[in-house]
């Protein structure tokens, strides 16, 4: 008798936990929706959050990580998905583990990531970026091949924003990728491309006369040039 009673409680326990655990998910499922219609980004976090406590997810965690990335919480989002490079992973997975890393300056990890985009679409922007990170990292043969790879598909309506002034602006793709060949050529010998990474610069200019980040780039480089024509005029 004391092992039917025993039995019928875990029975009921079991049934109250199951329908107690189905309602919550019902709550927080009408929670999302209605802050969805609100636009709250933070309630829309908190409720996935929970749905997946419920019920795992590795869409719904995906899709949390994207919200975090989309708040500029990159950390947060690194800890829902992990940094490991995968494969299988989604493209909206590999993408947040990308942007992540490199909003957190960790380039060399975050190129891990853009590798596999690139590979799975390969384009224009994608390419750039990739450059970009690379340069910084010193991979200049593979920062000089995504820049090739970018100028062989650039189209004339494709833009670039930029973020060094206080006010963003936008310019030719074109013309970023020209003046990032600039930079790339210059880090590949300071003393012997100075006037190459100049020509580009030039060439960046010719397309967006008002495209900031290459007028600085081209004083910078002609003030090097200067100061070195004067030290060796003194020798």
């Amino acid at each position: 008798m004391k092992q039917i009673t025993i039995a019928v409680v875990m029975l009921f326990s079991v049934s109250v936990f199951a329908q107690t655990n189905a309602d919550l998910k019902a709550h927080y499922e009408a929670y999302y929706k209605e802050m969805q219609k609100q636009g709250d980004v933070q309630g829309i976090i908190n409720a996935l959050t929970h749905l997946n406590i419920l019920e795992p997810s590795v869409a719904r965690k995906d899709t949390l990580a994207y919200l975090y990335l989309s708040e500029g919480k990159y950390m947060q989002a690194l800890n829902t998905i992990g940094v490991e490079k995968n494969d299988s992973d989604s493209d909206m997975n590999v993408e947040v583990k990308a942007l992540s890393l490199k909003n957190l300056n960790q380039p060399k990890m975050a190129l891990e990531h853009y590798e596999i985009l690139f590979k799975r679409s390969p384009n224009v922007y994608l390419a750039y970026e990739m450059a970009d990170m690379k340069i910084q990292v010193d991979d200049l043969a593979g920062a000089k091949a995504n820049i090739e790879y970018g100028l062989a598909n650039v189209k004339d309506d494709m833009k670039r924003a930029f973020y060094e002034t206080q006010q963003p602006y936008e310019t030719s793709m074109e013309a970023a990728l020209l003046c990032l060949k600039g930079l790339l050529t210059f880090k590949e010998d300071k003393n012997a491309n100075i006037d190459a990474s100049i020509k580009l610069m030039n060439d960046a200019l010719a397309i967006d006369p008002n495209f900031n980040l290459a007028k600085v780039s081209r004083q910078a480089l002609e003030s090097q040039k200067a100061q070195k024509a004067a030290a060796n005029k003194k020798n």
